[in-house]
């Protein structure tokens, strides 16, 4: 089985529009070319729940005419859409999803950064050890301009990386 993690990163997204997403998103996720009508999301709902909610309900939701959400319809929904309870609900204003917390020091903030990406990133093992790596090099300015450099020849990722592979594939016989 194969998991796509998304994150979401549009700010001051009010309910109505991250159930638009939501619907989106889990078409695709389903295969589809689309996102999941309305109508689709209370039938699979029912279907894989056994719970019920109602086709004029999500829609007074997505629309914004129903402004609260009860908790019993927002667990519901969470677990359809497979998302934490806590982001269906309007997002204050100004709201940002990471903290703004100034650093002095452009390393640190870089470092603190490169951490931050290792543990969202915790599900990608190659992912996290790269952001992990990177955080913890004492140069890791350079590291990342030669990475800039690399990657804007094109072809050159695809070479280095089958030279690493078969000098690791000779290392190991």
């Amino acid at each position: 089985m194969h998991y796509i993690y998304v994150q979401i990163a549009n700010t001051n997204m009010n309910l109505g529009e991250k159930i638009s997403v939501l619907r989106d998103l889990e078409g695709r996720r389903r295969g589809l070319d689309r996102g999941l009508t309305k109508s689709e999301v209370v039938k699979l709902i029912h279907a894989e729940t056994g719970k019920r909610i109602s086709l004029p309900y999500l829609s007074q939701l997505e629309r914004g005419t129903r402004a609260h959400m009860t908790n019993t319809s927002r667990l519901l929904l969470a677990r359809f859409f497979r998302v934490h309870p806590g982001f269906l609900v309007d997002d204050p204003e100004d709201f940002h999803e990471h903290l703004a917390t100034p650093l002095t020091e452009r390393e640190h903030a870089l470092a603190s950064w490169l951490r931050f990406g290792a543990a969202r990133f915790r599900h990608d093992r190659v992912a996290a050890e790269a952001f992990s790596r990177l955080a913890a090099h004492p140069e890791r300015d350079k590291v990342l301009r030669l990475l800039r450099h690399v990657l804007a020849v094109p072809g050159l990722v695809d070479r280095l990386l089958h030279t690493l592979e078969t000098k690791r594939t000779t290392r190991t016989r």
